[in-house]
């Protein structure tokens, strides 16, 4: 009888060290950045079906404002107080230079599936909202940024300078 219930014993205590241990990598997967990984030709090419209209692009800032302000800053600078605590180098959504060579689908792709401590936003928000945040991105990018103090000095310089 001793037996029965030493060996029961055993049988339940491996059980729950075994669940005990599956739970906890079921939980550092799901808390695992989002890869950095190359974007499939088929996805880069995809197009924006939802038309960058006033109220897509109010939308989109709505969701940004909600999801990603946090990390790529108020005005799309990449110096959120998320990306500055974590010490995470964003790039600058409103540089249009930077962004004129990524798509509409490439976008779409990184906020539906992250990118290195980004996670995707795919389980979270409907393919219309994400393409609401691409419009809201590219809106960004047409709008010119502020000049940093390094470029007000040559602009005033070169105010200064006599022909």
């Amino acid at each position: 009888m001793h037996r029965i219930a030493f060996v029961s014993f055993v049988m339940l205590f491996c059980s729950s060290v075994a669940f005990a241990q599956n739970q906890a990598s079921d939980k550092s997967a799901s808390q695992a950045p989002a890869a950095d990984s190359k974007i499939p030709a088929e996805d880069a090419k995809r197009p924006n079906p939802v038309k960058p209209t006033a109220s897509s692009v109010a939308d989109g800032k709505h969701l940004y404002d909600s999801q990603c302000l946090m990390c790529h800053g108020k005005d799309g600078d990449g110096k959120g107080d998320l990306a500055t605590d974590m010490k995470l180098n964003l790039q600058d959504l409103r540089d249009g230079a930077a962004l004129k060579d990524s798509t509409d689908g490439e976008f779409f792709y990184i906020i539906s599936k992250g990118k290195g401590d980004m996670p995707g936003e795919a389980d979270r928000l409907s393919e219309t909202q994400r393409w609401n945040l691409v419009n809201y991105i590219r809106s960004l990018a047409s709008k010119t940024p502020p000049k940093t103090q390094d470029a007000k000095a040559k602009d005033d310089k070169s105010k200064d300078a006599k022909p």
